[in-house]
């Protein structure tokens, strides 16, 4: 598992609305916390709408045997309120629980619970893990976070102090494989739709390619999504406008710059490096072109979903490299491969017929 990447986008979920330009308490959009993911306490929740939850399901499919093991970490902002009227601040304490060394076979016969109980102010919850085991090595495997906080409350902004805030996530495995639930092969596509997923959805996370580590975000994401690498570091409104944002901080007046470093530790920690170094954290944001998907001379396998002719049969796993990106004048993208393997390699370069075959972005799998 490639844990830096994995906690790159942890961290921008977890923090996604945690503070909002213009970053000041002041502002109206701050005196209303919108974030994603928040398990209210049980009695909360239940008199509220549909959408406020005290809960969240993560289901996926896992190929394992009885060697397999897996690890469970939840992670939550835990909110707790500083100072008072017209400065008065909600501050997050990071939260992780982490549940290790699942025995896949074990929670299949009895599940797993775990609690987990944070002061000062009250916030208790419950992580429950369980598998079914499916057709041969594969599992389904549940798990259950709830928030337990045993307190009556009425109001949101109480309610939120004893919130799981941001709560998503991270399962890794080993000696085993996470499925995708976004392209599962055709194999397990059934058993992937009949996962019931509720206020998060899996992604895999890490390394392109790799399924030992899978995300449960509160924001649909893609399989292995990215923080772009041009971003220096956390601005807590959204993941793409890093550079509207920096210069809209570089133009708050100095009263605003004032109570921003004043009211929040994490907003003045984004003032401070923007203002220590504002060309060099916006030149790289400026004009950064990025092509997304195979391009020519990439390694891929082949992986044809409309089974057309015996070729797909034949090709399928096979690897390949990347001759040519084609467009359509239906702007369908093809894609131009020629095996990796092939004798007659040098003549699919030459464009040959029975030596280059065509594929979609879809039908392939990119590869180091």
């Amino acid at each position: 598992m490639n844990s830096d990447l994995v906690d790159k986008i942890a961290r921008a979920v977890l923090y996604e609305g945690y503070i909002l330009y213009p970053y000041r308490p002041s502002a109206l959009k701050n005196r209303q916390r919108w974030n994603f993911g928040v398990l209210y306490p049980e009695a909360f929740a239940a008199v509220q709408t549909a959408s406020d939850r005290s809960y969240f399901q993560m289901e996926c499919l896992v190929m394992g045997n009885a060697h397999s093991r897996l690890d469970v970490t939840l992670r939550f902002l835990h909110l707790t309120s500083r100072g008072a009227g017209e400065r008065q601040w909600e501050e997050a304490i990071e939260r992780s629980v982490q549940v290790r060394d699942l025995d896949l076979d074990a929670i299949v016969s009895s599940s797993h619970r775990q609690a987990c109980s944070f002061g000062p102010l009250e916030c208790s919850g419950e992580i429950a893990v369980s598998a079914t085991a499916l057709q041969g090595c594969v599992f389904r495997v549940s798990v259950r976070v709830r928030n337990t906080t045993a307190l009556e409350i009425s109001n949101r902004e109480e309610a939120l102090l004893h919130s799981l805030v941001s709560a998503h996530a991270v399962l890794t495995v080993r000696k085993g494989e996470f499925v995708s639930q976004t392209d599962p092969p055709e194999s397990l596509r059934e058993a992937a739709e009949k996962c019931e997923n509720i206020g998060v959805w899996p992604v895999l996370a890490g390394e392109e390619g790799t399924h030992d580590t899978l995300l449960g975000s509160p924001i649909i994401l893609p399989d292995y999504p990215r923080v772009a690498p041009e971003s220096a570091g956390d601005l807590f409104d959204a993941t793409e406008i890093d550079e509207i944002l920096s210069l809209r901080i570089l133009t708050m007046t100095d009263t605003e710059k004032k109570e921003m470093r004043e009211s929040d530790e994490r907003g003045r920690q984004i003032l401070e490096r923007l203002e220590a170094n504002p060309g060099g954290h916006l030149i790289p944001l400026h004009g950064a072109v990025r092509r997304v998907g195979p391009q020519v001379g990439s390694r891929v396998r082949l992986r044809p979903r409309k089974r057309a002719d015996i070729f797909d049969t034949l090709l399928d796993g096979k690897v390949a490299v990347v001759e040519a990106v084609e467009q359509d004048y239906e702007d369908n993208i093809h894609l131009a491969v020629v095996l990796e393997d092939d004798p007659g390699r040098d003549l699919g370069e030459l464009r040959q017929i029975g030596h280059r075959f065509f594929f979609s972005a879809a039908e392939v799998e990119p590869l180091p």
